[in-house]
């Protein structure tokens, strides 16, 4: 007989899993930059800055005394973490590198029309020198013959591209940030490897696929685990169905989300006590939004991203935030942080479902209170 849950069961099933409902799930400081990150799978990297950037305030509703100085140590110093392309650049464990190195053995200038405009010269010339000088970023290159931009994303500087290549096959790798800037280095002098870690397998990277979203999620779908990589569908399935004929994953329905099959494994569904108390000022970013088709079916609420969108014509506002109050997203904020002033503003305050009352408010309010002192501490 299949096995039914509602979508309350769910939703706290999946905010366990993406560990909101306790205080220090990480623990502190430093090494909970880490843990957090290996729990998580991944953590997104956007330049949108109104409030503190997306990636510090994914860790902030982690971890409590999270300052941004700790995800700088842990990629630079500790080097614990690196930057790679999920669905999304990101943050991402250093145990997982070798699930990437397919991915990097596949680029190449040829194969690829953003790359296509990178000679061997200009190649050459960004790896001697960060043999010799690394790590640097592209304003350290001051020789360049400047070309005439052809995207608005791209730049006037040649090297700039030769750096992306190389990060992307894997021949160099992001060494830290100040801010948005990147500099790169040589990834077996930043690591000091040797060699790069062995190409894991198509099967062991499927496994890592499902396992990092079944940690994260607590209950999936191939929809979940595939977010933007439909070419693993296939062999994804074929796993899962592995899994649930050794009994290791359940095939479970989530009441009033019938066109989807959803799999947990049994200790997951046994879990007692899962409403969540807490409430979190959520990024657009952060891993419980971002699957917006997800995010729809299991908690009823769409979540809608309207910077791209002309002012005219926004609804919500330019960075609209949930927020996540016990088990359901009741309200919406529209931020932005007064950098002269030193003060946090609240553009729009959206409630939701009906959720509006003395008890929220205040709730919201007192949150709002401790995500101005991280904006203020972590400038």
């Amino acid at each position: 007989m299949m096995i039914k849950i509602n979508k309350e069961k769910a939703k706290n099933i999946w905010i366990r899993s993406q560990k909101l409902d306790q205080k220090t799930p990480f623990g502190k400081g430093l090494e909970a930059v880490s843990k957090a990150i290996s729990h998580l799978g991944y953590v997104q990297i956007d330049t949108i800055n109104v409030i503190e950037r997306a990636h510090h305030h994914i860790l902030y509703n982690r971890i409590p005394d999270y300052q941004s100085k700790y995800l700088h140590l842990a990629q630079s110093q500790e080097k614990t973490i690196f930057e790679y392309w999920t669905h999304a650049l990101s943050y991402l464990p250093i145990d997982a590198y070798k699930y990437f190195v397919g991915k990097m053995n596949k680029y190449d200038n040829s194969s690829d029309g953003w790359f296509s405009s990178v000679t061997e010269a200009d190649y050459k010339k960004v790896k001697s020198i960060l043999k010799s000088d690394g790590p640097i970023s592209i304003r350290d290159i001051k020789d360049d013959l400047l070309v005439e931009k052809t995207h608005a994303w791209g730049s006037s500087k040649p090297s700039n591209k030769a750096l992306q290549l190389g990060f992307f096959k894997g021949d160099f790798v992001i060494a830290e940030r100040d801010g948005m800037l990147k500099k790169y280095d040589l990834t077996g002098k930043h690591f000091d490897w040797k060699t790069k870690p062995k190409m894991a397998t198509e099967a062991e990277c499927c496994n890592y696929m499902l396992e990092r979203s079944l940690k994260s999620q607590g209950i999936i779908s191939i929809e979940s685990i595939c977010y933007l990589e439909p070419k693993m569908k296939q062999a994804i399935g074929q796993l899962i169905e592995e899994k649930v004929k050794l009994n290791e994953l359940l095939e479970i329905k989530v009441e009033q989300i019938e066109k989807e099959r959803f799999y947990v494994k049994p200790e997951t569904l046994d879990q007692k006590n899962l409403r969540s108390k807490r409430t979190h000022i959520l990024s657009p970013f952060d891993p419980l939004i971002i699957q917006r088709k997800r995010l729809k079916n299991i908690f009823d609420y769409e979540h809608l991203f309207e910077a791209y969108i002309p002012k005219e014509k926004r609804k919500l506002g330019y960075f609209s935030l949930p927020v996540l109050h016990q088990n359901n997203i009741i309200a919406l904020l529209d931020l932005k942080t007064d950098r002269t002033k030193n003060k946090l503003m609240i553009q729009n305050w959206i409630w939701l479902n009906k959720s509006k009352s003395n008890s929220n408010t205040q709730t919201i309010e007192n949150e709002l209170d401790k995500f101005e002192k991280f904006q203020l501490k972590t400038r």
